[in-house]
Parts: C-alpha cells; structure tokens; sequence
C-alpha cells in the first residue's frame, strides 16, 4: 500500500467514525423523525464539519433514562 492510498483509507476512516459520532450523539437526543432525518442529512452532507455542526446545536432534549 503507498503512502497515497493509505491517506485516502484514513479519510474514508475519519468519515465513517464521524459520521457514527453523530448518529450517536443524534441517538440519544429526542427528536422527531423528519429532524433527525435532517440534522443526519447534515452529517452526511458536509462529511467533516457536519457532525461537529450537529453536536453543537444540540438537537432536541437529552433522552433520560428512567431506570
């Protein structure tokens, strides 16, 4: 593997786990669907500000658990 294609697996990497940061982050907020289907476009869409973008606006309330 050269030094180019090994950068490329990186970002692919770096995009995924941020992605999976903020659907996570999104998970445990209460959302309806049409928001969290929008605030994920937005993860999706802008592959590494978006998530930092969700988790900044903090979407909806915090999920509590009850038990």
């Amino acid at each position: 593997m050269n030094g180019e294609a090994f950068l490329q697996a990186l970002l692919i990497l770096d995009g995924v786990g941020m992605f999976s940061l903020a659907a996570v982050y999104l998970a445990r907020r209460r959302l309806t669907w049409l928001q969290y289907l929008g605030w994920g476009l937005v993860a999706v869409i802008f592959p590494i500000l978006g998530p930092f973008i969700v988790i900044a606006n903090h979407p909806g309330k915090l999920r509590r658990n009850t038990g």
